[in-house]
């Protein structure tokens, strides 16, 4: 009777048999009967797996054992990938050390906001919840933000944007640098700030309050600095404080400064020629154009054959002109110009029939309903209208329209570069370049940053704000160029031997436009799907049901993921 009491233990044998090796696990008990130590087997579980096997002879051992689902629980997740890419793409970039070079609540503050405003873009009290959503808090260490804090940050990120602007320009601009520059404007809700004025809407809001502020860039598009202007200044007139802040801020003594033709007055021209090693390319406005052709200096035969050439004109001394012309732009233009002298034929039909079914009559009313629709589309110059009391008739100057058509796909680009310095081709490229420029303008405004709605009411922030999103886009133009493999972006743009020409996409990506896969196979992406498909990787904080700790889990990345995250400079198996 002995041996029922006695301890139940696991044990394997092993033995050689012809060359096989046979191994047995039993479930025994050991007892002492008559001085001697016995043992009886009490099953054999040899036919159960390795693992059943080690947890019956640790359960024996006096370990207890939980189902998986009843031993610990998730407490939280919090989306991880995409902060844990953009994070590394700063750190690359020492994106902190070019705010301050010295850590501190204020930096590390500021560097959330600015991380923030790529990956959710909003208002700073919706930065303070957002902080929460991911683990941008946790990687920064900041605790218990509050609004209030970032609007102090904010107003630390102001006091300190000149030094900022100073350090990115001696990364990214050297002697002789083409700087590109443009202006947009940004609608404005309220009334409070100082800068707020009419003028002329890019964002399609006439009669809206509005903000302008300038974009210098380096020649490959990277943000260098940014100025608010009060929202009626015209483009003009924000040039010679740019100039000014390149001479003197930045230091540099040559440069190439590419401006929208919209820029460049007279006035301004007079400042930059008295202004040694600076150049300038731009364009001639459409009526300078014209005056062109009108006094002989273009002759439009010379263009059935090329597309480039080189004149000079008594109009413009010590200057190079550079016409070109594009045939795919002729032919877009003549077709909207057709659609738009279609859409106004439209409208004054109507006005047509109403006078001669008398339901419309005399010469003032019936003036005052056609001035109503004539230059909806700003066509009113091309049509001929006859209006008495009780008639009304239209006409397209044909011939006008036929001028105007013959300038189609034309542009005229004006530089004070010497031709040993900038052949003509690259004068062409380099303004050409001012779509880098405009993209910004279009990423600013768009999802990605989303610089508007301006929910700031103090000028000082304000400027502080619209310089908190030229830092993301910052960051941002480098991630896409980290990531170009997995956009729809062409890694390897072609250079085209005629720079007029519209340019073409390589092999690589019309396979990834048509596909819609990467080389690789994998799902080509947005640049916001694929910070969407990194926020899929999560970060679980576990607690153990009975000791109470916890540890943190990471979702394995998938292919496209850990690409992604590596592309930017994070390793997948140290998230």
């Amino acid at each position: 009777m002995a041996r029922r009491g006695a301890a139940v233990h696991v044990v394997t044998t092993r033995r050689s048999y012809k060359g096989r090796v046979y191994e047995t696990t039993l479930l025994r008990r050991t007892f002492r009967e008559g001085g001697k130590v016995r043992n009886e087997t009490v099953g054999n579980l040899s036919h159960l797996p390795a693992e059943a096997i080690e947890l019956v002879r640790r359960s024996l051992r006096g370990e207890r054992f939980l189902a998986t689902a009843e031993s610990f629980e998730v407490e939280r997740s919090l989306p991880h990938g995409h902060v844990a890419a953009v994070l590394a793409m700063a750190r690359s970039l020492e994106l902190a050390r070019l705010l301050d070079r010295e850590p501190s609540p204020e930096r590390a503050r500021v560097l959330a906001m600015v991380v923030s405003q790529l990956l959710s873009p909003g208002s700073k009290l919706a930065c303070t919840r957002a902080l929460s959503q991911s683990t941008l808090a946790e990687e920064l260490s900041l605790e218990d933000v509050d609004a209030d804090d970032l609007y102090a940050a904010l107003d630390w990120l102001s006091a300190r944007q000149q030094a900022i602007e100073r350090r990115l320009a001696r990364r990214h601009l050297a002697e002789g640098s083409h700087v590109l520059y443009d202006v947009s404007s940004s609608y404005f809700e309220g009334r409070t700030c100082p800068l707020l004025a009419l003028g002329y809407s890019r964002d399609r809001r006439r009669g809206s309050l509005q903000i302008i502020y300038g974009l210098l860039c380096d020649a490959e598009g990277r943000p260098v600095a940014i100025e608010v202007f009060p929202g009626g200044l015209h483009d003009d007139k924000t040039l010679p404080a740019q100039i000014e802040k390149l001479r003197k801020r930045f230091g540099l003594t040559t440069l190439v400064v590419v401006a929208d033709r919209g820029m460049v007055t007279r006035a301004n021209l007079e400042a930059l020629k008295a202004e040694q090693g600076v150049g300038w390319i731009t364009a001639l406005k459409a009526p300078q154009v014209k005056k062109l052709v009108k006094e002989g200096s273009l002759q439009l035969s010379l263009f059935d054959e090329a597309n480039l050439a080189e004149i000079e004109s008594a109009d413009y001394p010590g200057e190079r002109l550079l016409v070109c012309r594009n045939p795919l732009v002729a032919a877009e233009r003549a077709r909207k110009r057709d659609d738009l002298l279609c859409a106004t034929e439209a409208t004054l039909a109507p006005i047509k029939e109403r006078v001669a079914a008398g339901s419309l009559s005399g010469a003032a009313a019936i003036a005052l309903a056609v001035g109503q629709v004539i230059n909806r589309r700003k066509m009113k110059k091309h049509f001929e209208l006859q209006i008495e009391d009780d008639r009304f008739d239209y006409q397209r100057k044909q011939e006008q329209i036929d001028q105007e058509a013959a300038l189609d796909g034309f542009y005229v680009l004006r530089t004070n570069v010497p031709a040993d310095d900038l052949a003509a081709a690259e004068v062409v490229r380099s303004y050409k370049q001012l779509a880098q420029a405009e993209r910004a303008f279009r990423t600013l405004k768009g999802p990605e940053l989303e610089i508007r709605p301006i929910r700031h009411r103090l000028e000082q922030r304000v400027r502080a704000h619209a310089f908190l999103c030229m830092l993301a886009y910052y960051l941002e133009w480098h991630l896409r160029k980290a990531w170009a493999e997995l956009l729809f972006v062409d890694e390897q743009p072609l250079l085209a031997d005629d720079p007029v020409a519209k340019a073409k996409r390589s092999a690589s990506a019309q396979r990834k436009a048509s596909t819609k896969r990467t080389a690789a196979g994998e799902i080509c992406h947005s640049f916001l799907s694929l910070l969407a498909e990194l926020a899929l990787i999560v970060r679980d904080t576990n607690r153990i049901t009975d000791t109470g700790a916890t540890f943190s889990k990471v979702t394995r990345p998938n292919a496209t993921q850990a690409r992604a995250l590596e592309r930017a400079g994070v390793s997948p198996a140290r998230l």
